[in-house]
């Protein structure tokens, strides 16, 4: 009798898991460099319409770097940079002598790059259709490692036709339709970076993201599965306000050694090209003002980057808004906004807005991790996620229903 009751349990919770993959569908936006305090301005009625309706956290705490491609991997793996590999922007493998940055195509489509396990992934494993207008990591050449269906970026792309699409396939024969979709948008790091996060050209592009949340939102509200649809509004980092009056020149430091050198800017790595680390570091120490100077493997640990092997032998991370940098004249190169310091300061902090039959209604809670996001998306399709994440369910699963 009592192996009965169990099979009875077993086939009811099963057709639970099967019930909630098939009924539900969730578009994560990503509004890249959308800084936390963005919403404040008075100047997104579409978002601040969708808190009163949903979920709103403080802050979305980005992982170290706090740069666009690190963070939108920990977004869908739930893990840190340095545990899914996308450790920057830009990245050297001295094995393969090869660099990952952002303008090769065949790098950043060059599956082995990506170590961690998108939610796609584990999803598609599980009988989950996926789809992706834009997100880092869904065009890898691997077609097991893709969503069903996804785009390959054109950065202009015009910001409606990208939604028509998410609708299109919102709108396909029950059997096709994807479950789970991404979809991204640039626009305010683009203008936070060239005209500042306090400019009055970003403030426009916040106005026109959030009219491209109406936009959306609309359109699910055409469909028929409109009370079905989950939204998350995301943003991989903040941004803050920096200036050519607070550069430092690290190369003029060390220039009598032989180095590689990356990621100039909020935070810079060093590689010597012979055994000249512990000179270089007591060479930097020395100067250390507005800048911090780490070896790997006494990195401190909440920056959670000691642990891959591709991280360089010294790490330089600058006080929020000076720049790291290898010039002697930036001038021209320097930009009014950026990112990419230290995860826990506000200023590189992003959103989580949410609302849909998944989430609570009205619901306001303080700073979220990105890196448990992915555990999110698992419960709320009730599927099983990877075992080595970084990310934890009780710090965020109490804002579902």
């Amino acid at each position: 009798m009592k192996s009965i009751k169990i099979i009875f349990c077993a086939v009811i919770l099963l057709f639970i898991n099967i019930n909630a993959q098939k009924s539900t569908y969730t578009i994560l936006v990503s509004f890249d460099g959308f800084r936390w305090d963005y919403v404040n301005r008075g100047i997104t009625p579409t978002l601040q319409k969708v808190i009163k309706e949903g979920v709103h956290a403080l802050s979305l705490r980005p992982t170290f770097p706090s740069k666009t491609f690190p963070n939108h991997l920990s977004i869908v793996t739930g893990l840190h940079a340095s545990h899914h590999g996308i450790i920057s922007n830009s990245i050297y493998d001295p094995v393969y002598k090869e660099k990952y940055k952002l303008s090769n195509k065949d790098a950043v489509t060059e599956a082995r790059w990506y170590q961690g396990e998108a939610f796609w992934e584990t999803a598609e494993r599980q009988g989950i259709k996926t789809a992706s207008y834009f997100w880092p990591g869904s065009e890898v050449t691997l077609d097991y490692r893709r969503p069903s269906y996804y785009k390959e970026y054109e950065h202009d792309k015009k910001y409606e036709e990208r939604i028509d699409g998410v609708i299109d396939w919102l709108k396909l024969p029950i059997e096709e339709r994807p479950r789970f979709i991404t979809l991204y948008f640039d626009l305010t790091d683009t203008y936070g970076h060239d005209f500042g996060p306090n400019s009055e050209e970003t403030n426009w592009a916040i106005s026109r993201l959030d009219s491209m949340a109406n936009y959306l939102i609309e359109k699910i509200n055409e469909t028929s599965i409109k009370d079905s649809v989950n939204v998350i509004f995301v943003s991989d980092h903040g941004m803050t306000e920096v200036s050519e009056d607070r550069i430092i020149n690290v190369k003029n430091l060390i220039k009598d050694y032989e180095c590689r050198i990356s990621d100039i800017g909020p935070f810079m790595t060093i590689e010597p090209k012979k055994n000249d680390i512990d000179k270089i570091y007591n060479i930097i120490k020395k100067k250390e003002n507005h800048f911090k100077i780490y070896k790997k493997g006494e990195i401190p640990d909440y920056y959670f980057f000691n642990d891959h092997h591709l991280v360089s032998s010294l790490l330089l991370v600058a006080d929020i808004g000076w720049s790291l940098t290898t010039r002697d004249n930036l001038g021209k190169y320097t930009t009014k906004g950026n990112h990419g310091y230290e995860k826990d300061h506000t200023d590189m902090h992003g959103i989580f807005i949410a609302k849909g039959p998944g989430f609570k209604n009205n619901y306001k809670t303080g700073t979220l991790w990105n890196i448990d996001i992915y555990s999110l998306l698992c419960k709320i399709y009730n599927i099983y996620p990877r075992t080595n994440i970084d990310g934890r369910l009780e710090r965020i699963g109490f804002i579902l229903k």
